[in-house]
């Protein structure tokens, strides 16, 4: 499965596994995507590969530690490597193609918009699990 910016410079693909997405709600991914939660994939790095234009994007990093990635033309957040984990963040809205996923998990629904309302299914956690949590395979979560 692959995956590409808005303007296509920056492209990678996901091979050998079919991600399981979560939606976090927090106040961070808001502001990251404009939009009531933030919807991914933690992908783990052998799965992972670059395409192509990673000299095209750009870091900004809060001192809490959260990590902000995007292409440095069009702005579109790109994966990135999830702190020093073997596993990358990957945005949901990246993907392209005709695949088949879910929304599994959503993350911090103790601090969504008061105007946020989660219509999918999928286990809430008020905060943020484990990471484990994350990475069970679906109907586990």
């Amino acid at each position: 499965m692959r995956g590409k910016c808005l303007c296509g410079l920056i492209e990678f693909e996901i091979v050998g596994v079919v991600p399981k997405l979560y939606q976090c709600h927090c106040s961070l991914c808001r502001k990251q995507g404009g939009a009531s939660s933030n919807t991914a994939a933690i992908i783990g790095k052998e799965h992972f590969r670059w395409v192509g234009g990673q000299e095209h994007i750009s870091s900004w990093v809060k001192d809490t530690g959260f990590r902000s990635d995007f292409c440095s033309n069009c702005g579109s957040p790109v994966p990135n490597p999830l702190r020093s984990t073997p596993y990358y963040w990957v945005p949901a809205g990246l993907l392209e193609g005709d695949v088949q996923l879910k929304v599994s998990v959503h993350l911090f629904v103790g601090s969504k918009a008061s105007w946020d309302v989660i219509p999918s299914p999928g286990k809430q956690y008020e905060t943020m699990p484990e990471l484990s949590e994350l990475l069970r395979p679906d109907g586990d979560a």
